[in-house]
């Protein structure tokens, strides 16, 4: 399902996800989570609710600079996932067709450019929700870094 870029701001008004959101979420999160039908960048982050306790998942685009695996938070630092990772210690799981345990490690601001820069080139859904352009140049990444938490992946064992 195509959904116009200014329902997709809409869908996330004040950052948050409303309620057409949040559904659309759950199904994408058991489609990138099974791995059927999904591209290999399609992910699925399971991580602890730091209210509820429970397990949380969220659909995610993984991007991937210079050999390693990176996420990024397309509405900045106050996304619920981002503040779980934050309270988790960076312990998650990665789902795409397996589980995979990994630990979460928030990039540097200093270093985020690039890697924002091949996101946006690699999610669509997420341009809506930035200030610039997918071609702009890397000052002007740098520029937003500050704004757009970036995460590396790293594998942790079962």
């Amino acid at each position: 399902m195509i959904i116009p870029p200014s329902w997709r701001t809409r869908m996330y008004r004040g950052g948050r996800p409303g309620r057409l959101a949040r559904v659309l979420n759950r199904i994408a999160a058991a489609q990138h989570s099974s791995g059927f039908l999904a591209p290999s960048a399609w992910v699925t982050l399971e991580v602890v609710g730091r209210r509820s306790g429970r397990t949380v998942a969220f659909p995610l685009v993984m991007t991937i600079h210079d050999g390693q695996r990176y996420l990024v938070s397309m509405l900045g630092g106050r996304a619920n996932w981002v503040a779980n990772v934050r309270v988790a210690d960076g312990a998650a799981t990665l789902r795409h067709g397996r589980r995979e345990p990994v630990r979460l490690v928030e990039v540097d601001v200093a270093q985020r450019a690039p890697i924002l820069r091949e996101y946006l080139a690699k999610a669509p859904g997420a341009r809506p929700h930035f200030p610039i352009d997918r071609h702009s140049s890397l000052a002007q990444f740098t520029e937003i870094a500050p704004e757009y938490p970036v995460f590396l992946i790293t594998p942790t064992a079962p």
